[in-house]
């Protein structure tokens, strides 16, 4: 025997013990070795501002129960881990902090300011980590990065240097989305689309030559100050007269001129647009078409600006309610109306994003999408479930340039250079620049890389690239990406691109979508709802493996899933029954005499090793096919159900009464099938199996490096299933009669077995001892078999299976006369019951002033009690007639 097991299950007086002992011998780690197939997981790294939530969890559940599987089926498996140094999130947290010092960044500088942001990553990176390993983690730690340590800000310089010498990045002005409280500019991927109720505010401009005016809508009247145009669509014939003239805009009073562009639409609204250029992208493209000014009229913060004194310093929505009413004071304003419409907020912060002009950098994306569209489309690699891939598809046929700037200094400072006194630019992967032209030490650019664009490189990086390092060249490409369906535009195609891009081979082979965890009705875990549940605590209070059960438990790729107390609890439970499971088989294992070599093996010994044969082979194919839900769900059925309910009760009387090669035979078998049981479960739950492992035998050193079991034909025994199971359906008949006839359990009786062919025959003459344990008959003897259904005796009770029919002596079963008063009694309570309902529905006012779902309550109710009331009728009819 192993260690000695507790009596009860206790996740906390091992998961943590066996955690270290995992770490201290170095079974996480993944070696280069030619003679092995490499499998490696990057984690897609989380932040590390955070704290271990429930996406995380399963997240981190399903990556780890991959490697477990593959490390245990003789793979060099790697599960590179890292956290990511989440820029702008990051940032705004170490400013926050600041404030309540009463400093800002500016007052630090930027050296003072990374000091300090360094050291909070050192505070708090790590603690994300540690929670990670209270899950069951089996990363390789060793091989932990961070998105901004040496070996990725190297790959960051490579990357820029290249593709700017490629041409594929550049610095201009263009329209970006600007988060005016995180004052940085974002990418469209960063920008949340949600639906906000509005307002239409309709406007007059009047004409300049005082001949009339034109009326047109917007949502945004504070951009007014920015207007340079008005636009009509060039085949309106309302409009065509005016194109050319000029427009007094209001309040202002500047002259602007009525242009003519297709990208009015004549049917919506009045046909008007007011051009914005500053603060509108389509504005802004109708602006490059007919050469107007663009004027910004905001601060980076969102506040008017000084060049318009009525609303200079005012808040964008602040300066909004003034300008409407000026409006209206001017009779500028024509009518409000309510409008609903989508508008785009901070991925971050959900502050509503501004769109504006603006110096940036960005990546040409129109020839890093193409190859990465085609490498999914030529299977290279596959989205698990496919319907993933119109989403990704969706964002890269679609892509515009990516705007990789932020004006942040939390992050990967931009490798360009510029010389103040002569104006020359360059880029390079050096930490400080001369001018080449006049040799003056050159200013670096203040931005900071937007945090995918680190991320982006990250199943690379990691690796060692642009090194050629031995890692790179074994474990690269990975093999499956884990990951939310939520992050396919953030973070999944930007590593496909850069991966081809730097690599010329696509980062992974499979990328398994998974969804959210949702709470117990359905709905998002938020803190406004105060409906999140913290991994930490479920830990805490029932363990990680039965967290990591319930997270995994009908899961299936892509598909969002409930957690609840339910679940938990079930999954708590299923920890016990392994656990007393065990216990049962190595009290057994202790009380008997090892010595004998076991026999042949019984019917059930045959049944249960072809039921866990199958069991490995459909758990092995579920896990190739990355429907972990099912595979878990195959094994709960295998060990709760066969093995617990069935197997172990089948076992008892030969470990009772049996010699000792029976009982040497039954103790073989009960060892043997929990050992691979364990083995099957432990990617799933790696403590408790763990444990019980280490319990049960002491030849290996550890479940997790030892052999994932393999299907063999030498365990297929379908004769033995077949004899077995119609046994089993048997006792289950003979079960569900005594439970609707209301027998106590203690009752035993005779049973006549009728059986339609000679295999059943065999089949239940081969199984009578167990109707006498799992059936309540007295004794084998008391199980009569025979050929079809002559002979049958009078006052017999029928349970109908597959192929036999059971009889059972209704006197022995009950007494007759006590049960017809008992359901006598029954159907008077019934009519009772059934005349209570009718005169609430036939009572006008009930029916009409009651709750339409307490009416229909009751409705159901009397079809309830109608149906029990024949089915009472008919038991005892039925009784009456045996009497």
């Amino acid at each position: 025997m192993g260690r000695e097991l507790n009596k009860n299950y206790d996740p906390h007086a091992f998961e943590s013990r066996i955690y270290a002992d995992w770490m201290e011998k170095g079974y996480f780690k993944a070696e280069v070795d030619k003679n092995k197939t490499p499998f490696c997981v990057v984690m897609p790294p989380p932040n590390v501002t955070g704290v271990l939530h429930m996406g995380h969890a399963l997240d981190e559940t399903l990556q780890d129960i991959l490697i477990r599987w593959k490390r245990m089926s003789g793979y060099s498996a790697l599960w590179l881990p890292g956290t990511d140094h989440a820029a702008i999130a990051t940032e705004a947290k170490i400013v926050a902090a600041m404030a309540e010092e009463g400093l800002t960044k500016e007052m630090l500088g930027r050296e003072k300011f990374m000091e300090r942001a360094w050291q909070w990553k050192e505070q708090y990176g790590g603690r994300i980590i540690e929670q990670l390993k209270v899950l069951g983690s089996s990363c390789d730690w060793d091989r932990e990065r961070f998105t901004m340590d040496d070996g990725c800000n190297k790959a960051v310089k490579e990357v820029f240097v290249r593709y700017y010498e490629e041409g594929l990045i550049y610095r201009g002005e263009r329209m970006i989305n600007w988060c005016p409280h995180c004052r940085t500019s974002l990418s469209d991927a960063e920008v949340t689309f949600e639906e906000q109720a509005g307002h239409f505010w309709h406007l007059r401009y009047p004409l300049a030559d005082g001949s009339g005016y034109l009326e047109l809508a917007t949502t945004r009247p504070e951009t007014l100050l920015g207007d340079t145009a008005v636009a009509v669509n060039p085949n309106d014939d309302r409009y065509r007269h005016l194109v050319g003239k000029m427009l007094i805009l209001p309040l202002v009073g500047r002259e602007i001129p009525v242009v003519a562009d297709d990208y009015v639409d004549m049917e919506f609204g009045t046909g008007v647009v007011k051009i914005t250029p500053a603060h509108d992208p389509n504005d802004f493209e109708v602006g490059q078409r007919h050469d107007l000014p663009i004027l910004n009229v905001m601060t980076d913060d969102a506040k008017i600006t000084d060049e318009y004194p009525a609303y200079a310093g005012m808040d964008r929505y602040e300066a909004r309610k003034k300008i409407v009413a000026d409006l209206e004071a001017g009779g500028f304003l024509v009518k409000v109306e309510d409008h609903s419409h989508n508008v785009g907020t901070c991925y971050r912060c959900g502050k509503t994003v501004e769109p504006r002009i603006s110096t940036q950098w960005f990546v040409k994306m129109k020839p890093l999408a193409q190859p990465a569209i085609d490498a999914v489309k030529n299977g290279e690699t596959r989205f698990v479930p496919e319907r993933f891939e119109k989403i990704y598809f969706h964002w890269l046929e679609n892509i515009r340039d990516w705007c990789i700037s932020r004006q942040i200094w939390w992050g990967h400072q931009i490798p360009a250079f510029y010389c103040d006194d002569c104006g020359e630019m360059i880029v390079t992967k050096e930490d400080s620049a001369v001018c080449p032209k006049c040799g003056k030490p050159m200013r670096q650019d203040p931005d900071t890389l937007d945090t995918w664009f680190s991320s982006a490189l990250w199943p690379f990086s990691t690796l060692g690239w642009p090194d050629q390092t031995e890692d790179l060249d074994y474990f690269y490409p990975t093999s499956t990406l884990v990951t939310g369906y939520d992050i396919i535009p953030f973070w999944v195609m930007r590593m496909m691109f850069s991966g081809i891009a730097c690599t010329g081979k696509a980062p992974f082979d499979t990328v398994l979508i998974h969804g959210l965890v949702r709470d117990a009705q359905g709905r998002k875990m938020s803190k406004s709802l105060g409906n999140g549940i913290d991994p930490l605590q479920v830990i805490d209070e029932y363990g990680a493996d039965a967290l990591r059960m319930t997270l995994v438990s009908g899961n299936a790729p892509g598909n969002d899933m409930r957690f609840s107390t339910d679940k938990i609890e079930r999954s708590r439970n299923f920890c016990n029954k392994i656990w007393n499971a065990t216990r049962y088989v190595i009290m057994n294992m202790e009380s008997a005499d090892l010595t004998v070599a076991p026999g042949a093996p019984a019917l059930e010994d045959k049944w249960i090793l072809s039921k866990l044969n199958r069991t490995i082979a459909s758990v092995t194919a579920s896990l190739e096919k990355y429907e972990l839900g099912i595979a878990v769900d195959a094994l709960y059925s295998f060990f709760w159900n066969d093995f617990c309910d069935w197997y172990i009760e089948m076992t008892k009387e030969r470990l009772r009464n049996g010699n000792p090669t029976e009982k040497a035979t039954a103790i073989h078998t009960l060892r043997t099938v929990l050992v691979d049981a364990l083995k099957l479960l432990h990617p799933f739950m790696p403590f408790i199996t763990e444990e019980l492992f280490g319990a049960i035998q002491e030849t290996e050193p550890s479940i997790m490096i030892s052999e994932w079991p393999k299907f063999s034909d030498e365990r297929c025994f379908e004769a033995e299933e077949k004899s077995v199971e119609c046994m089993m359906e048997c006792i289950r008949k003979i079960r569900e009669l005594r439970v609707s006839m209301n027998v106590p359990a203690s009752k035993k009786t005779s049973l006549l077995v009728s059986c339609e062919n000679q295999t059943a025959y065999d089949s239940i003459c081969s199984s009578k001892l167990f109707f006498a344990r799992l059936a309540n008959a007295p004794s084998a003897d008391d199980v009569q078999v025979q050929m079809g259904k002559e002979n049958i005796p009078d006052g017999m009770v029928p349970a109908i299976a597959t192929g036999v029919t059971i009889f059972i002596p209704l006197g022995e079963l009950v007494d007759i006369k006590k049960e017809i008063e008992r359901l006598e009694g029954e159907r008077t309570r019934i009519e009772s019951e059934i005349a209570r309902v009718n005169g609430m529905l036939s009572n006008p006012n009930f029916c009409n002033k009651a709750p339409a779902q307490k009416v229909e309550a009751e409705r159901e109710k009397l079809v309830g009690y109608e149906a029990k009331y024949q089915d009472v009728n008919e038991q005892i009819a039925k009784l009456k007639a045996q009497a």
